[in-house]
């Protein structure tokens, strides 16, 4: 199949994975301080990070517009496969659908769908493999597109964040209970509910006991789990997240797992010490 997978800035590819798939990146922009970054290769994620944590100010952050997307779907390529973060979360769906009826009205040589992935970060990672691997397998545009679209309501995503600072910033964690959490070192276990939206769904005292109770998620799903992926994303903390990797084979049988490194969108949010995994 002749095709090109379009993806936000918030789906954490690595370079190897960028190098074996026909992918492009939509950079997301993102404010603090008084300047803007743009989510592309050039962004230093520990040096903003830094910044982020030593700022009293809320980083603000901007999704691709529409003409962003419409430069992407120019190309050889017929069929083009568009992932966005969560419409629940960011405005990127949106500005891609508009891109795909604009582009449509002007050429009727392409199929162009775009997916919600109702996640983020690893989440978007999973989807992307998901429809390089069925695409490279031989599959038509309609079937990967009914593939994918049953994938996504039957993915699950999970994360553990070290840091609640930007949770208190933008207004998602009160200050009274950020202030409990951090004197008694509670760390919250969240989810995707399977709208896009983050719930909380356990808690431990101390990030090592949050991760236990995460991966002892994974088995509470009951689903199967032998012919699934794990991606697992971690912001400045490779090791925790290779110790989570060795935890689930000891626990799980997953056909594979990756490890991949968050970029500017995702580290904005999970902070320093962040894991988000999605299955």
């Amino acid at each position: 199949m002749n095709f090109k997978i379009v993806v936000d800035s918030s789906c954490d590819l690595t370079k190897e994975m960028k190098q074996d798939m026909n992918v492009e990146i939509t950079p997301l922009t993102i404010e603090l301080e008084g300047t803007r970054y743009r989510d592309d290769d050039s962004f230093d994620v520990e040096e903003f990070v830094a910044q982020m944590n030593a700022s009293a100010n809320v980083p603000k952050t901007a999704c691709p517009s529409p003409a962003d997307y419409i430069d992407r779907f120019a190309g050889e390529e017929e069929n083009v496969f568009v992932i966005t973060l969560s419409s629940k979360l960011s405005g990127s769906y949106n500005s891609a659908e508009i891109a795909k009826d604009i582009y449509l009205s002007e050429n009727d040589n392409k199929n162009i769908h775009v997916f919600d992935s109702l996640s983020a970060s690893a989440g978007e990672v999973l989807l992307t493999l998901k429809i390089d691997y069925l695409a490279k397998l031989g599959k038509t545009y309609s079937q990967i597109v009914e593939s994918i679209g049953n994938y996504i309501k039957e993915m699950k995503t999970l994360f553990v964040l070290n840091k609640l600072d930007n949770l208190v910033k933008t207004g998602r964690m009160s200050l009274v209970k950020a202030a409990i959490a951090n004197v008694l070192n509670i760390k919250p276990v969240l989810a995707s509910n399977g709208k896009g939206e983050i719930i909380m769904i356990n808690k431990g005292r101390g990030i090592n006991k949050a991760i236990s109770k995460m991966v002892a998620a994974i088995g509470e799903t009951k689903v199967n789990l032998e012919d699934k992926l794990l991606v697992i994303a971690h912001c400045n903390c490779f090791k925790r997240a290779n110790t989570i990797k060795d935890k689930v084979n000891d626990m799980y049988n997953f056909k594979d797992i990756f490890i991949v490194e968050m970029k500017g969108l995702s580290s904005t949010y999970a902070n320093d010490g962040g894991i988000v995994i999605a299955f």
